[in-house]
């Protein structure tokens, strides 16, 4: 059976765009406090297999864009956990092998785990009961140049798209002004601003003309 193009593989070394929303109609942030929460869960189940080079986070929908690990890490890590599971020894084997698919499966795990964490701790907040977010978390590879910096200005535009804001930056929970700043972050700032050779390049592109959805 052929796979959706939102729910391919994801690859080591690979630039990808994640995105899902909540159940229905339901919010998946509701104070300042979970969107903060939901970024501090995200790196600590993620920072092992991926860096994030952009996000936007909107109360019914969020948007990642993340640059996964090499495969060596990746291997390394799925290796651990193999060991730990098994109880086995804690030297790596050097002749561990992995598919493709079981590399991305490794890779979607953490994701759900991450995912399932947040619910379980919104949900206990909110006395509410079941699942929070759709059943598969959709994605969508960086395949060309273009393509990079389309999907950093997509990302980008999401809060004024919505009309939740009526200037790119004015939102605050995206990575737009994060970027822009000299302040410490786990977003992998460099990568950003080398890409687009300098904050000022970053800031042309990101003047693009907006169109805001029909509602």
């Amino acid at each position: 059976m052929e796979k959706s193009p939102y729910h391919i593989d994801i690859e080591p070394d690979g630039i990808y765009h994640l995105f899902t929303r909540g159940e229905g109609n339901e919010l998946i942030f509701r104070t300042e406090e979970n969107y903060h929460y939901f970024l501090r869960k995200l790196n600590e189940y993620t920072r092992d297999i991926c860096s994030v080079l952009a996000f936007a986070l909107m109360p019914n929908h969020f948007h990642l864009l993340i640059k996964t690990k090499s495969e060596k890490e990746l291997t390394e890590g799925m290796v651990m956990k193999q060991k730990t599971s098994e109880r086995k020894s804690s030297k790596v084997s050097e002749t561990f092998e992995v598919s493709a698919t079981e590399m991305s499966k490794f890779i979607l795990q953490k994701f759900s785990n991450f995912l399932n964490s947040y619910t379980k701790s919104f949900n206990k907040m909110y006395d509410r009961k079941g699942g929070l977010f759709m059943n598969r978390i959709r994605r969508a590879k960086v395949k060309q140049d273009t393509d990079l910096s389309n999907f950093i200005f997509y990302i980008h535009k999401n809060a004024v798209h919505h009309g939740l804001t009526k200037n790119m930056g004015d939102w605050k929970f995206d990575s737009y002004n994060i970027i822009l700043s000299d302040k410490p972050t786990l977003l992998d700032r460099a990568f950003i601003i080398e890409w687009f050779d300098s904050k000022e390049a970053f800031i042309a592109f990101h003047q693009q003309e907006i169109r805001i959805k029909a509602k």
